[in-house]
């Protein structure tokens, strides 16, 4: 039984280790506390030669509901919001290069809907497992918020023509469509999920650790050897955005719980 008492949970079924988003009632935000515990899971397994690979999945019906929006509109009311944001963009490129340059292989195993940066976050991992009803959205234009994070990692994998339509205009990705551009490796159903995603890393540890890491590190390193630079300019962009008159109507609007009057 998983325990409520700690936003994010670990547990190891060797060869795998899992990570579990643990705020069903939140729909599991990624505030800057479940930011950090899922830093140091990954460390913790890190360290573990038993541990071959990682699955990083959520409780309850959401995978992750992206930025904690109440946490950003709290901040946005501090004299030095600027130095948070700042603070927040260390956090959260060490956490994104972690997972990319991650010797281990990391499966996210989606038990329900991925929203903004948990969107990111989803698909800086390295393989997809999901069932029907999944989906990835990207609200942040509604919310006068960047998405410039996921917009990096999409190019990346799918190509700007492909990922253009959902980074403007909120345009959910389906389960059939994310199979359909190569971004879902597995569709299975939904209680299945979390056994695929350990089968998966079942299949890669039997083979040699050091193969896969050093598949890991020539497709991020060397074929795209831009991924690192164009995830540090998104982030910064994502941190600049956050100042804007945009983001303090949006993330007043959501707190209010009323639609956004932009400009």
């Amino acid at each position: 039984m998983i325990s409520m008492s700690q936003p994010v949970e670990i547990r190891k079924n060797l060869p795998s280790g899992t990570i579990i988003l643990n705020r069903p009632e939140q729909h599991n935000p990624l505030s800057r506390d479940v930011i950090a515990a899922i830093q140091q899971a990954l460390e913790d397994f890190h360290s573990e030669r038993k541990v071959r690979g990682v699955i990083l999945t959520g409780s309850g019906p959401t995978f992750c509901s992206g930025s904690d929006l109440k946490e950003l509109h709290e901040t946005s009311q501090e004299v030095d919001a600027a130095l948070r944001w700042e603070d927040d963009l260390e956090q959260l490129q060490t956490l994104f290069e972690t997972v990319l340059r991650y010797p281990k292989p990391i499966v996210v195993a989606l038990n329900g809907n991925a929203l903004g940066l948990g969107a990111a976050l989803a698909l800086a991992t390295d393989l997809m497992v999901a069932h029907e009803n999944c989906r990835i959205i990207l609200p942040e234009p509604n919310l006068g918020l960047s998405n410039s994070v996921a917009a990096a990692l999409l190019t990346f994998r799918i190509g700007p023509a492909v990922a253009m339509p959902h980074l403007l205009s909120n345009q959910p990705f389906t389960a059939d469509h994310l199979k359909s551009v190569g971004l879902l490796h597995d569709l299975v159903p939904a209680d299945l999920v979390w056994a695929k995603a350990h089968e998966r890393i079942a299949a890669i540890a039997s083979g040699a650790a050091i193969s896969v890491t050093m598949a890991k590190k020539f497709i991020y390193e060397s074929i795209g050897e831009g991924l690192f630079t164009n995830l540090s300019l998104a982030l910064a962009q994502m941190a600049t955005a956050r100042t804007t008159e945009a983001a303090f109507e949006g993330l007043t609007a959501f707190v209010e719980k009323r639609p956004p009057q932009f400009l």
